[in-house]
């Protein structure tokens, strides 16, 4: 049992190190990365499983060295929820910020003045997801610890 904890959280631990690592990068030079998308979402998927697992190891009576592992591996789910809150609010919050009503006013800026809010908008998305991303990790690595 020990063995299926291990492998959720170090898959977890990697997927959401590696797209942070990307994202922070991407973020950094201003660059938009489709990699970096999938694999944010590929990350969600294998926290999901973690819990899963831990879910399953739980009804199978499995006893971690220290109860922290079950926050640990149920965290990152919890974690990705608000993420995607807080990326659904992006626009708004650069919207407010420029002082424009809705994303009607953007198309009565000037073609280049859009393209300048659509990479605000699409690289704030971008901060929100790297930073669960690498919190995601950080809980992983801790739960490795725990098992």
């Amino acid at each position: 049992m020990t063995a299926a904890a291990l492998a959720a959280a170090w898959a977890t631990a990697v997927v959401a190190g590696v797209a942070g690592v990307l994202g922070a990068a991407s973020w950094w030079l201003v660059r938009q990365s489709r990699a970096f998308w999938v694999l944010i979402r590929a990350g969600q998927a294998v926290a999901v499983a973690q819990a899963v697992v831990a879910g399953v190891l739980a009804a199978l009576g499995f006893d971690p060295d220290d109860g922290l592992y079950w926050l640990y591996a149920l965290l990152p789910v919890v974690v990705g929820f608000f993420a995607e809150q807080l990326r659904i609010v992006a626009a708004e919050q650069v919207l407010d910020r420029l002082g424009l009503a809705n994303a009607d006013a953007v198309r009565d800026l000037p073609e280049e003045r859009q393209r300048s809010v659509v990479v605000s908008i699409l690289r704030r998305e971008m901060g929100v997801m790297t930073v669960a991303a690498l919190v995601v990790c950080f809980l992983a690595v801790r739960a490795v610890a725990t098992v």
